[in-house]
């Protein structure tokens, strides 16, 4: 299964007020595992950048003067994602603006239902506590030291170690997917079962850890459920 993990920063809130995105981090999931396959892109919103939102991600107009615009990477970033789910801290806020930006160029847009939200998953999990991707990490015990600043591409890395916890832990199916599993004559997947251990392993509890508890047991009476 191929996911991507996504993050944007943007001059602001509102696409329809003006606002644009201006950098774009991404990385390639397969099977839960990352991979080398990144998308990263710094962007040239054309338009001045508000100092609330420099304070946010200090991307200021020297640094993104001259770097491509979103018409020079769109179709790019299309190729990238595919049909891979998208796995998004907060996803209507990124899938507003993504789906803008595609929508001024004429090229096809985003389902939401192609994104999958770790804010909505993280509410589900532990209702009424903090879900922002700083508390997230601070639940997990997951290393945030170098987010200084927001960066859409840190941000990535750090939001795949959240979201392969919010899900299981790194291995949320112990890796019996249907590619390491059985297949039938007639080629359908069949669940994996554990064949049974050719010789019996030796019992752990020493004689004396017996005795114990034998002891322990006489002294409940004979309603004991061990009795039983």
């Amino acid at each position: 299964m191929r996911e991507i993990v996504l993050d944007t920063e943007t001059t602001g809130f509102d696409p329809e007020s003006g606002d644009r995105i201006v950098e774009i981090g991404a990385i390639e999931l397969v099977g839960h595992i990352p991979t080398k396959n990144v998308f990263h892109e710094y962007i040239d919103p054309e338009r001045g950048m508000p100092q609330e939102a420099f304070e946010v991600h200090g991307l200021g107009d020297d640094f993104l003067r001259g770097k491509p615009k979103f018409a020079q990477i769109g179709q790019k970033f299309l190729d990238f994602v595919g049909d891979a789910k998208l796995v998004i801290h907060n996803a209507a806020f990124d899938m507003k603006f993504l789906n803008a930006e595609l929508k001024w160029l004429g090229l096809p847009q985003l389902p939401y239902d192609q994104a999958i939200d770790t804010l909505e998953i993280a509410r589900r999990r532990f209702p009424g506590s903090p879900a922002s991707l700083d508390a997230l990490c601070r639940r997990f015990s997951i290393d945030n030291s170098a987010r200084t600043l927001h960066g859409a591409l840190l941000d990535s890395e750090i939001l795949a170690e959240v979201y392969l916890e919010l899900i299981g832990g790194r291995q949320p199916d112990f890796a019996l997917s249907a590619s390491a599993g059985q297949r039938s004559q007639a080629g359908e997947t069949v669940a994996w079962t554990p064949s049974p251990r050719p010789k019996t392993l030796p019992s752990r509890i020493t004689d004396n850890e017996k005795q114990a508890h034998s002891e322990f047991v006489a002294k409940l009476g004979d309603n004991a459920m061990w009795s039983n």
